[in-house]
């Protein structure tokens, strides 16, 4: 989030640099926004050109890229609008020394000014700002994530239903009782000291007949 943001910044800081370059000197005294879009491809000449199809026409579109790219967190559209700015100051220079002969850097202004160092300058902020931003690959891949079907759950067969508790088998006994069941004396019959159930005695046998 923070690498957006101050990616965000540092190419919106460009774009203004670019967007405004065309307002100052570009060379010899002369703005930007006299130079005519279609001279770059056809050679420079002294015709003068109006605001909208000079060299602001190119920056006011990187400008709208970059600042589509800062809206969707696109690094490839802020980096696509750095390049179109740096593109048309170099094709520009490269039209303009063959007209000129030459290009020259002097202190009287006869040479190469402040406008064209604004417009390079913003190109590069445009790229600088597209490598700190962090993009929205993280959540591009979280979004696929939620949108991959579930699979749905499958109940186990009726041979393998598994319960709790776990049933009694015949024969065994479940001990709910944390303590262990006293042991049980085998029976061995009535107490024979027990008055109220004596023990059953079997009868006498009959005495014998003379």
């Amino acid at each position: 989030m923070i690498r957006n943001v101050l990616g965000s910044l540092v190419a919106l800081a460009g774009a203004a640099s670019a967007v405004l370059s065309p307002f100052r000197d570009w060379y010899a005294g002369r703005a930007g926004q006299d130079y005519r879009v279609e001279d770059l491809f056809g050679g420079i000449t002294a015709a003068e050109s109006g605001v909208l199809v000079s060299m602001l026409l190119p920056f006011l579109g990187a400008t709208l890229l970059v600042i589509v790219g800062v809206v969707i967190r696109s690094r490839l559209v802020v980096a696509l609008a750095g390049l179109v700015v740096l593109g048309f100051t170099i094709l520009w220079m490269v039209r303009q020394g063959q007209a000129a002969g030459s290009l020259v850097v002097a202190g009287d202004g006869s040479g190469l000014q402040v406008g064209v160092v604004n417009a390079l300058a913003g190109g590069l902020l445009m790229l600088i700002g597209a490598l700190l931003m962090s993009g929205r690959g993280r959540r591009g891949r979280r979004s696929r994530r939620e949108r991959e079907p579930v699979e749905p759950y499958a109940a186990p067969a009726a041979d393998q239903v598994d319960t709790w508790p776990p049933t009694q088998e015949p024969g065994m006994s479940v001990q709910t009782s944390p303590w262990p069941e006293p042991e049980v004396d085998p029976y061995t019959g009535p107490d024979p000291r027990d008055p109220v159930h004596p023990p059953h005695r079997p009868p006498p046998p009959p005495p014998p007949q003379s």
